[in-house]
């Protein structure tokens, strides 16, 4: 394949105390697209990042007070403001921030655990307060974050499913799949299938709208769910509503939004599902709580404190003047201002309501992970971290002074993305992240925690930088920010160890040298997929798979991808096709997809792993052949050493369409299909337990596993 050449932003040479000024701020002057090529940032993408980190850089004059700043600051200060320490490591995992303090300087750790200590040697992991006196009298405080070497890893190599809860609906779901769908498929997983894992989709909270944006991966908050995936009937309080009439209303609306998707060819239409919920959470929320509830409920309220107030306080002024907080009236637009205090106290109910909608839905997540765990699922249920939050959402109205005004996350140029990717998701500043000691983070990961067997981490590459684009620019002015990686994988260590839970890392696409490594260091799994696995430093042909990684989630596929069957078959290339989105001619891109299909193929059949007949390319849909070839994949993955691996779900019945087709905004349905076998009928979760050709996949997965 012959990719299109990056376009590039006009090369310039950057004045030296520009360069040294971004350099000190973490702000990269030039980036590589490939080994062999650098490319220079232009001075408005730097001077532009920069200004996003508060550090002006207009003038040239602005520069050299700024240089001069930032370099007295350095050469001043005692300590950086977190610092970090690791336990377990051979040299001992003290901080080199504490090496380098002048001879004689007294130290003071106030742990965690409520302890003082004077030396901060052998301390517990935790994030702990340290404060620095040097004999010059100079005093210094700091984040100390003490944490393990390693994150958990599996302690067996396991097997799993992949889905977009949304997509798998049963007779029960009202309209879209569900958190009661998920206990159900967890529990029939482990027990009949022998299943480890499940893993799903971002399940953050969205931003309202109308429409919403469906994508999971724009949240308006990563820090809690979103009550659209309850099961109502799970919920204690829906036993006790005495109003039978409107009870049956809403059973009757939530089995024509089920019938639409199942038996009409409808889309998932998560508005109107949330609709419907919405009234009947209104009529749940009129039962009084028992005492017990209660006490639970004022238990999750007083845990989760001011972020729960804030995030409920955002989600009822949503209602009142729409869910964009940049355009509510000035004095909402700061979550700490007198408006703010009395509006959130003229709308107490409504700020309990959505209160009370987050500690359900905590609930019945924390539900489903049990289920999974006392069903013999030794992982459970594998959660999805969003890369970031939509510019409009929660986050970003209550956590103002973290994120990076004016920018938005995305991908610089690349050999298969000549314009670069503008992802619409504003980055955290780095600098703000450490004088917290990383405070949003924590947060972040222990709500996560507290019901993921595993954590998914989405574009993990960002722990270490992200492309910044300023906005009103096209992604090639952008440039990439760094991040304090030690920091970020050392708050991810602590959390997932407290949790006990495993951490898996999407690497995919163009990863920065040493960026896998030191992963790999921390114990956090990476993400390999079949048809990317190539000697791209050889011959480029397709990886054995004694040569695969172990440390790995091994797929042959993931939402963002077509899925086996489609590729398999060509049916990716004829529908972007039809929604004109090749860059070449048709026949060449089917030449191509065939070619590589063929090669993969050949891959399969000198491994013995091709079984049956039928074999050649473009056997007719739903033939056995092509079953027999899904089958021969994923006996190809369990012959990599990788530690997991995932079946995409509706790989198991034959699914053609891809869940999210990227480049798409309208042209495809992205985010809004029902899992569906080959010929193209909706499959729901009840068809999914009695399907001989899933049951016929994981007979096969099961063997290879030694399960």
């Amino acid at each position: 394949m012959t990719a299109a050449r990056p376009a590039e932003p006009p090369t310039e040479d950057l004045p030296e105390d520009l360069t040294r000024l971004a350099a000190l701020h973490g702000v990269a002057t030039s980036y590589s697209p490939a080994p062999d090529r650098t490319v220079a940032a232009s001075a408005t993408a730097v001077t532009l990042a920069l200004a996003a980190l508060g550090v002006d850089a207009s003038t040239p004059r602005a520069v050299r007070a700024a240089l001069a700043a930032r370099e007295s600051e350095l050469r001043d200060r005692l300590l950086p403001p977190t610092v970090v320490g690791l336990v377990g490591r051979s040299d001992g995992g003290t901080p080199a921030a504490l090496a380098a303090l002048p001879e004689g300087t007294r130290l003071r750790v106030d742990t965690e655990q409520g302890e003082t200590r004077t030396d901060a040697r052998q301390l517990p992991p935790g994030i702990h307060r340290l404060t620095a006196t040097a004999p010059d009298g100079r005093t210094a405080r700091a984040h100390l974050i003490i944490a393990p070497a390693r994150l958990p890893t599996p302690a067996a190599r396991s097997y799993g499913l992949l889905v977009q809860l949304y997509s798998l609906l049963s007779r029960r779901s009202w309209g879209m799949g569900d958190l009661g769908d998920l206990g159900e498929l967890t529990a029939w997983a482990a027990r009949a299938l022998g299943v480890g894992f499940v893993q799903v989709n971002p399940l953050h909270a969205a931003v309202p709208g109308a429409p919403t944006d469906p994508s999971p991966y724009r949240p308006s908050s990563r820090r809690f769910p979103d009550p659209v995936h309850l099961r109502i009937e799970d919920v204690p309080e829906c036993a006790y509503v005495t109003d039978h009439e409107r009870v049956r209303a809403l059973q009757e609306r939530a089995g024509r939004l089920r019938e639409a998707v199942l038996e009409k060819g409808a889309l998932i239409d998560r508005d109107a599902v949330w609709e419907l919920k919405r009234d009947a959470l209104e009529l749940l929320h009129e039962v009084p709580l028992g005492p017990g509830r209660r006490a639970a409920y004022r238990d999750y309220l007083a845990e989760q404190g001011t972020a729960l107030e804030d995030h409920a306080t955002w989600c009822a002024l949503a209602e009142v003047h729409g869910p964009d907080w940049h355009r509510w009236p000035e004095g909402l637009r700061d979550p700490r201002s007198a408006d703010t205090a009395r509006a959130r106290a003229e709308l107490t109910d409504r700020v309990d309501f959505h209160s009370r909608l987050t500690w359900l839905t905590d609930t019945q997540l924390t539900t489903a992970q049990r289920t999974a765990r006392e069903a013999g699922m030794p992982v459970g249920v594998v959660h999805d971290l969003a890369v970031g939050v939509h510019p409009r959402g929660a986050d970003t109205w209550a956590q103002q002074e973290y994120f990076a005004a004016g920018m938005s996350v995305g991908a610089p140029p690349d050999a298969f993305n000549a314009r670069g990717q503008d992802w619409g998701l504003p980055p955290w500043r780095p600098d703000r992240l450490a004088d917290s000691g990383y405070a949003p983070f924590r947060r972040l990961l222990r709500g996560l925690f507290r019901y993921a067997g595993a954590l998914r981490i989405d574009h993990v590459m960002g722990l270490f930088r992200l492309w910044w684009v300023p906005e009103g620019h096209p992604p090639t002015e952008g440039t990439y920010v760094r991040y304090d990686a030690e920091a970020m994988l050392a708050v991810l260590a602590l959390e997932a160890t407290r949790a006990g839970a495993v951490v898996i890392g999407e690497d995919l696409g163009t990863v920065e040298p040493g960026v896998r490594e030191a992963l790999r260091e921390r114990g956090v799994l990476g993400t390999s997929v079949l048809w990317f696995e190539r000697d791209w430093s050889g011959d480029g042909r397709p990886l054995p798979p004694e040569r695969w990684r172990a440390d790995c989630l091994a797929t042959a596929t993931t939402h963002d991808l077509p899925s086996t069957a489609a590729r398999l078959t060509g049916d990716h290339v004829e529908l972007r096709d039809r929604l004109g989105l090749l860059t070449r001619p048709l026949e060449e891109e089917r030449a191509e997809a065939s070619a590589d299909t063929a090669e993969w193929l050949d891959v399969l059949a000198r491994l013995g792993l091709l079984q049956g007949t039928g074999d050649a390319p473009g056997a007719p849909s739903g033939d056995p052949s092509e079953e027999a070839r899904i089958q021969a994949v994923h006996r190809f993955l369990l012959r990599t050493p990788a530690r997991m691996v995932g079946i995409w779900l509706p790989d198991a019945v034959g699914d053609r369409r891809p869940q999210n087709l990227p480049g798409t905004w309208d042209q495809y349905p992205n985010w809004r299909l029902p899992v569906a076998g080959a010929d193209g009928r909706p499959v729901t979760l009840e068809d999914l337990a009695a399907s001989p050709r899933l049951h016929a996949l994981i007979d096969v997965v099961r063997d290879r596993a030694g399960g």
